[in-house]
């Protein structure tokens, strides 16, 4: 491993973010956001309705289709005191969110919860309507974990989902950084056109700006579309508290991939686009599981850890030859998807193999996802951050969008 990857101090990815360059709102309209650009060393700014202008033609735009479920549920009880707990990923026999997300009368959930010191019953209550039945929502700790809970949610009816409780009974997860409660806008803002996939946490927000015109766009000018899948977990706001880099620890995330998606990303020519970092990290996760496979095709199971990136030598594999690795072990496991978790660690010292340009928004100081960009476009970000700032750019989850593309 290049030991320099875990000396990286994380105190070189600061900047100063007043909190009034925060986007609390979305804007009127999506693609009214301010677009820059970054591209051979220049910044230049427009606006997202025409980023159709800056994609080259035949590229491929991968999107992220991972819908935001409403993960915030607050209990209130008699004593007027509210606990509130927020789901982060599924914890029962059961991992796949398409199944999770249907379950029927009981769901077990990884979740943090706020004001668990008022949590002196045994089981938390709360009564809600869902097509017109009253429905008594129950909930209690199955165990206590370093920094969250495993909890069980139980309700009776066996025909109510679990998505449809948290449809109700949840509120949509705004991010810490938005310090407002959530109103009927976010409902629609906070979750992009072609959400398709219940399971994150966090909205895929590269993708918040795109609208039907766009997506219309960029098929006139013979710009391919592909969807992958990343659940979005709450690590994502996680702010990186070691000093180095070898100090922390990368938050996991599951990525859905179908095979066809793999063809299509092995097939392409033209440079491809990730729209966002959770698509971005996909990609690359994509890669490297194909490098596993094709140093071990038996492998039962694939995953991708923080570090293995950096510890493996895959000089001489291509893109293609990774991915077809990939598909050939699809094939022995009878499998058209691929379901797997990652903790890819992108940092400056890693080398793209299947992106090479990245539409993202602007991140938080000192967080992985800056670290991400700065891999991409070396200390230019802090070019980029400084132009933003100092030209009106709204910054984070709801704020004004980036087109950057790698050094060749």
């Amino acid at each position: 491993m290049n030991t320099n990857i875990k000396n990286i101090l994380i105190s070189d990815f600061d900047y100063d973010l007043p909190s009034h360059k925060i986007a609390l709102f979305p804007l009127k309209e999506r693609d009214q956001s301010k677009l820059l650009i970054f591209k051979n060393g220049d910044i230049n700014e427009s606006t997202f309705s025409e980023i159709i202008n800056q994609l080259p033609s035949k590229s491929l735009l991968v999107f992220n289709n991972s819908k935001v479920i409403n993960a915030r549920i607050k209990f209130q009880k008699s004593t007027g005191s509210v606990i509130e707990i927020f789901c982060l990923e599924p914890a029962g026999d059961s991992i796949e969110y398409s199944l999770v997300m249907n379950q029927k009368k009981s769901a077990k959930w990884k979740c943090f919860v706020g004001g668990v010191s008022k949590w002196k019953d045994e089981f938390l209550e709360k009564n809600i309507i869902i097509d017109g039945k009253n429905i008594t929502l129950r909930v209690n700790i199955v165990q206590q974990l370093q920094e969250s809970f495993i909890l069980q949610f139980d309700w009776e009816d066996e025909s109510i989902s679990f998505a449809a409780i948290l449809e109700v009974a949840g509120d949509v997860p705004l991010p810490p950084y938005i310090k407002r409660t959530t109103e009927d806008i976010d409902d629609e803002r906070y979750q992009t056109i072609y959400a398709l996939h219940e399971g994150s946490v966090a909205a895929p927000t590269a993708g918040l700006h795109f609208t039907d015109s766009i997506l219309t766009q960029t098929k006139e000018k013979q710009i391919k579309q592909s969807f992958v899948t990343l659940h979005v977990g709450a690590g994502t706001f996680k702010p990186v508290k070691a000093t180095q880099m070898a100090d922390h620890e990368m938050h996991a995330e599951w990525i859905d991939v179908d095979i066809e998606t793999i063809h299509q990303l092995m097939n392409q020519e033209e440079i491809i686009i990730a729209v966002g970092t959770t698509s971005l990290r996909t990609l690359e996760t994509l890669y490297w599981l194909g490098v596993k496979c094709l140093l071990n095709p038996m492998l039962e199971n694939l995953t991708l850890n923080q570090w293995d990136v950096y510890e493996i030598d895959d000089t001489k594999i291509s893109k293609n030859e990774a991915l077809l690795a990939l598909i050939n072990w699809m094939n022995l496991k009878n499998t058209n998807r691929i379901f797997s978790s990652t903790q890819l660690l992108i940092v400056p010292g890693y080398t793209f193999k299947i992106a090479k340009a990245i539409i993202t928004n602007f991140h938080q100081p000192k967080s992985t996802l800056l670290l991400l960009v700065s891999a991409a476009i070396g200390d230019a970000w802090k070019d980029c951050y400084k132009y933003a700032l100092e030209n009106d750019f709204r910054f984070l989850s709801y704020g004004d969008a980036n087109l950057l593309f790698m050094a060749e």
